[in-house]
């Protein structure tokens, strides 16, 4: 069951590949995020010591979730994934020139999971062309329901 989406990303970025990653958050985290109060429009991931972190992501805390501690809205949160897709992803975002993006916050069983897409960057025409495409299926689905 899918939180939010960065609907942004698919908009500035053509999504190559796409991950799956745990979060390490605090309490007051996960109650804000379960009250929808989280945004992902501005976070972006970066590597740091042959780790990924979360950086940018807005997290609004709850007024009632905590009295003895003064929560940091967008601190920088670990990403937890296995070693192997880690190193895969430093190497093709070195080399490549590939970034990562968070594009999906969701819960699997229970926990709250994290979707990075590996993305290169759009171009302006690029982005006028993908919009262009988005309306013409548009219209086309119109015109089959009319007909």
């Amino acid at each position: 069951m899918s939180i939010i989406q960065n609907k942004k990303a698919f908009h500035d970025y053509f999504i190559e590949e796409k991950y799956e990653s745990g979060l390490v958050l605090e309490g007051w985290e996960v109650k804000a995020i379960r009250a929808g109060r989280v945004q992902l429009k501005e976070a972006y991931v970066i590597v740091r010591n042959e780790e990924l972190y979360l950086i940018g992501c807005h997290i609004s805390p709850l007024k009632t979730a905590s009295t003895h501690i003064f929560p940091d809205p967008v601190r920088t949160r670990k990403l937890l994934l296995h070693a192997e897709e880690i190193k895969r992803l430093i190497g093709k975002v070195e080399r490549a020139g590939y970034t990562l993006v968070p594009l999906d916050m969701h819960y699997k069983t229970g926990r709250i999971k994290l979707e990075i897409g590996l993305a290169k960057g759009k171009k302006q025409h690029d982005k006028r062309e993908s919009e262009k495409q988005k309306e013409w299926e548009r219209d086309k689905q119109r015109l089959m329901r009319s007909k």
